[in-house]
Formats: C-alpha cells, sequence, structure tokens
C-alpha cells in the first residue's frame, strides 16, 4: 500500500516550513510568503500528488467538505439526470464531495436518507424533484443549509427553478413569428396541473407565458385540448379530436414533447406532414424530440444549469431568499415552417 502524502512531505520537497505549507494549500492568510516560495509549494504538492486528510480538515475547519442530495426519481431519469452532472461538475470545481439518496416518493426512505445525510454531517442539502412541485419534508436538523431545486417547501427559504412562463412566452411568439396567429390550437391543457402545488407549481406560469404572447398579438387559440396528463397516447387522441373538427388549424402548441410525440402519430394516421401541413412546437426538449422527424422544436427544461445552480446557491454564504429561475432555452428544429 502507497504511503499517504502529509504536509510534512511537501514541506521537505518545496524546502519550507510545515506551516507555511498548511498556510497556502488551506488558503488561510498571513502566510507573507514570496510568490517563488507559494509556487514552489503548489509544484512540490502536485508532484507528490498530496491531498487533504478530509478528518483533519472536519476537525480543523468545522466542515467536512461535502454536501448532500436528496431526489425522488432524478437519478434515475435519463432526461432529468443532467441535473446530478450540472450539481458534479459545480461541486468539483469547488473541491466538494457529493453524497446522493434517491427515495422514489416513499416518505420513509426520505426519512432515512434524511438521517443519513445528518449523520455523515454534510455541509449543506440539496432536495431535488423531477417534476417542479411542492414537496413534503420532515423536519430538518438545525443550522444545515438547504436549497430546492425543482421543487419548493416552505421551510426552505432558496429554490431553483425553471423559469415557465418566459419559455411559455417564447415558443408562442416563435410560431406567431412564424405567421401562425389564427390558426394555433393548444394541446395539452391541464387544469389540475394549473392550480394544485402538489402536481406542479410552474406549469401555471408555462400557461401564463403562452396566454400572454396571444394577448400581446391579438389572436386567440382556435381550439384548446384539455389532458389530464401528458402522455404520448392523451397527446393522440386529444389531436385527433382537434384535426376532426375542421377547424383551420395551421401549428399545434403541445405542452410537452410526449403529447407532441402522440399528436404527431394522430396526424400521420391523416396524411398530414410535420411542418408542411401543420407546424408543432412543444416544451421540456425530453430526448424524444431530437429523435422525431423532422427535429422538434422545444423550449428545453434547463436540468443541468438548475443543478449547478442550486450548488452554487448552497455554497454561498448568503444566497438571497426566494425563487431563483433558469432560462428555459428554445430549441429550433425542423417543425415550424413559415405561414406568411
Amino acid at each position: 500500500m502507497n504511503k499517504r502524502t502529509t504536509l510534512a512531505d511537501v514541506a521537505e520537497r518545496a524546502g519550507l516550513s510545515k506551516t507555511a505549507v498548511s498556510l497556502v494549500l488551506n488558503n488561510r492568510p498571513g502566510s507573507r510568503l514570496s510568490a517563488d516560495a507559494v509556487a514552489r509549494i503548489h509544484e512540490a504538492a502536485r508532484e507528490l500528488n498530496y491531498r487533504p486528510n478530509p478528518q483533519a480538515r472536519s476537525l480543523r475547519l468545522g466542515t467536512t467538505g461535502t454536501v448532500g442530495f436528496i431526489s425522488d426519481d432524478v437519478t434515475v431519469t435519463r432526461f432529468a439526470s443532467a441535473m446530478i452532472r450540472g450539481l458534479l461538475d459545480a461541486a468539483d470545481e469547488s473541491d466538494r464531495g457529493v453524497l446522493i439518496a434517491e427515495t422514489f416518493n416513499h416518505p420513509k426512505q426520505l426519512r432515512k436518507a434524511l438521517d443519513s445525510m445528518a449523520d455523515r454531517q454534510v455541509d449543506g442539502l440539496i432536495f431535488g424533484a423531477l417534476s417542479a412541485r411542492l414537496i413534503d419534508l420532515p423536519p430538518l436538523p438545525d443550522g444545515i443549509r438547504t436549497v430546492t431545486v425543482n421543487c419548493v417547501n416552505p421551510d426552505v427559504p432558496v429554490a431553483v427553478l425553471p423559469d415557465e412562463e418566459q419559455a411559455g412566452y417564447a415558443v408562442t411568439r416563435h410560431l406567431l413569428h412564424a405567421g401562425h396567429r389564427d390558426g394555433i390550437a393548444i394541446i395539452g391543457n391541464a387544469p389540475i396541473a394549473r392550480t394544485d402545488p402538489k402536481v406542479s407549481v410552474t406549469i401555471g406560469r408555462r400557461f401564463d407565458g403562452i396566454h400572454r404572447a396571444l394577448s400581446e398579438a391579438g389572436v386567440a387559440p382556435i381550439a384548446v385540448a384539455d389532458i389530464e396528463k401528458w402522455e404520448p397516447w392523451n397527446g393522440y387522441d386529444a389531436a385527433k379530436g382537434v384535426l376532426a373538427s375542421g377547424a383551420p388549424v395551421t401549428a399545434l402548441l403541445c405542452l410537452n414533447d410526449r403529447v407532441a410525440f402522440g399528436a404527431q402519430q394522430a396526424m400521420q394516421e391523416k396524411g398530414l406532414r410535420i411542418p408542411d401541413d401543420l407546424s408543432v412546437a412543444s416544451f421540456d426538449d425530453d430526448q424524444i424530440a431530437a429523435y422525431m422527424r423532422p427535429g422538434l422544436t422545444t423550449a428545453r427544461l434547463p436540468y443541468l444549469e438548475m443543478g449547478r445552480r442550486a450548488l452554487e446557491l448552497l455554497l454561498d454564504p448568503a444566497p438571497s431568499p426566494g425563487e431563483h429561475l433558469v432560462e428555459m432555452p428554445l430549441q429550433v428544429r425542423g417543425s415550424i415552417r413559415s405561414a406568411s
């Protein structure tokens, strides 16, 4: 077994005292060392592959250098796992470790994960969710910093959420700029998701953005199809009904990509092509959006950016309380044609 490199080893290689090396490698002020001496210390540490002893650092600084991430289904969902990547990237840049636990929406698992994180004395906790909703949490340990990402809880003052209002506005404006004014059908109106925070705290804002853009343009949707759950089979049924109505539809504004996929099947049954016969726009940028032919124009849920932002806020000594909104960038592909 290789012997762990110590501060004394680095000091001997650099030709300086152990105290000087400790001050420099732990970023502590007051070393008064020359730039050349500081450079020699860092070079010696690199050559010897020096790594701080986490237990010693914890005792000295009162921190463990680790944070905890507890989520419902994020780690096992390919679509949302980018949140983990963003969090880990930011953790690596700040020299932090991350402990991850998945609860699968089970209260007992949540309590167990929280106790485990507390036992390991993490420096802070991030709670994440697959869908942006109000989550229930057990009593949190006193004095521990917490942030929620893609979810909210009244006991956690800092939350990171997607900017759904901006996304609804941007997608609708994109259709309007392409000349689709009087022929836009909304597929996926979801009354429950708009009013029940346990289902979503952001979907209502997506609709607000859509209707703001339509109102500014002085137009109204030619048809609105309600859908209880945004799944392909419901998108298929809803789009089929709209197309069968005979309304002069020029574009389908689907409320997520799975709905859009189902709508595409309904169009194909009627011999309609995207975008030659009907344009289609959507939200989320699920993997299916890029696989569709032509590719689907959609607003991307910024899971990676939200994960990164959540860790940055957790490490911020004085983060602003409230919501921190992350832009949902528009992914323009080939599903919209000009109707002008």
